[in-house]
């Protein structure tokens, strides 16, 4: 990245008065050149004057030439190209506000990205099972296939999966707005895991594994109380129970543990099944990002759940985190503040 001239200076006011005394100082020497040599004033003061111009536009061009820069960036922005970046080699507040522009078009560069991404993954899931549905619905029109129970639930489990996006997509949309107000207030722990709990057990037994998958439950104090938003907190903990579930082997335990520690709330949900691989486990909170033994999974979830958590435990001033369960297994860690903020 090359150099321009004054660079160095830390303020604009510095370059601009360097510059003007670079020009005086030109003209000052011009003049004494050709007071000693004669020369006429005319030529003279056209020489200096040259001279004097020459100078201010090298010494000024790394003033201007960020600012030429910025206007084309933000031109190709215009038409959807934010690769543009501006060079920021000085030290004054057009160096800053280059810096600025070029962390601004990498967050704009990154949200295009986001976006891509979203519209491709989104159209994925929902080809997916529309494309299940349509293959068994067409079958049934063309007697291929008798309505029996089990095609049918074949169609409603697809339809399910479709209200289960849908609703995932709507829920992070509005987390993401902030339009899903958080409302507080103290309540007991116990209760919402139990719920959850039970949700968690009738969608296991529906899905009829056998063994079945053992819960087990264990809350210190028992009338552990933290200060939240119930609702949004049974949420969390019943996207990350049946997450465990879902990767758990046959025959396997589940088990939520919470507990009080220094000033927080500690809800830990813990499986057997084969974990989180240590290069995704900074990525499971991502919005669709499943590692590559979950999308291999034919039960596999649509990749929300863990963002849409991450996203309530963040608006309860709490912190999300993977850890790894001895001996096999995954751990996902859930801590609160005990009161508001």
């Amino acid at each position: 990245m090359s150099k321009r001239p004054l660079d160095f200076a830390p303020t604009i006011k510095f370059k601009l008065g360097a510059v003007i005394l670079a020009a005086v100082a030109v003209v000052v020497a011009v003049i004494s050149l050709g007071a000693v040599t004669s020369i006429p004033f005319v030529v003279v003061g056209v020489v200096a004057a040259g001279l004097a111009l020459l100078v201010v536009q090298l010494l000024a061009r790394g003033m201007t030439s960020p600012l030429r820069e910025m206007a084309r960036a933000a031109t190709a922005m215009s038409r959807g190209d934010y690769s543009q970046r501006v060079t920021a080699t000085s030290r004054d507040e057009v160096g800053e506000l280059a810096r600025a522009f070029n962390s601004m078009a990498g967050e704009l560069a990154e949200i295009a990205r986001q976006r891509r991404d979203l519209i491709a993954n989104v159209s994925h899931e929902l080809r997916t099972p529309i494309s299940a549905m349509q293959a068994v619905l067409e079958n049934l029109v063309d007697g291929v296939e008798p309505p029996d129970p089990e095609t049918l639930s074949t169609v409603l489990a697809q339809v399910e999966r479709l209200g289960r996006l849908v609703s995932q997509l709507l829920d992070l949309s509005r987390l993401e707005s902030g339009a899903v107000p958080i409302e507080r207030r103290p309540f007991e722990v116990r209760p919402v895991l139990e719920q959850a709990l039970r949700e968690s057990e009738v969608q296991a037994a529906h899905r009829e594994r056998e063994p079945a998958v053992r819960f087990d439950l264990s809350v210190e104090p028992a009338r552990l109380s933290v200060e939240g938003d119930p609702e949004r907190v049974h949420q969390v903990v019943s996207n990350l129970v049946q997450n465990a579930v879902r990767h758990s082997p046959a025959g396997g335990t589940v088990s939520i543990v919470a507990r009080g520690e220094n000033g927080h709330v500690r809800i830990d949900v813990a499986d057997e099944g084969p974990g989180i691989p240590e290069p995704d486990a900074s990525r499971v909170f991502e919005r669709f990002y499943r590692s590559d033994a979950a999308r291999s999974s034919a039960g596999g979830g649509t990749g929300l759940g863990l963002a849409i958590a991450r996203w309530i435990v963040d608006l309860h001033g709490g912190e999300i985190r993977v850890e790894a369960n001895q001996p096999t297994g995954c751990r996902m860690v859930v801590q609160l503040p005990r009161s508001a903020r």
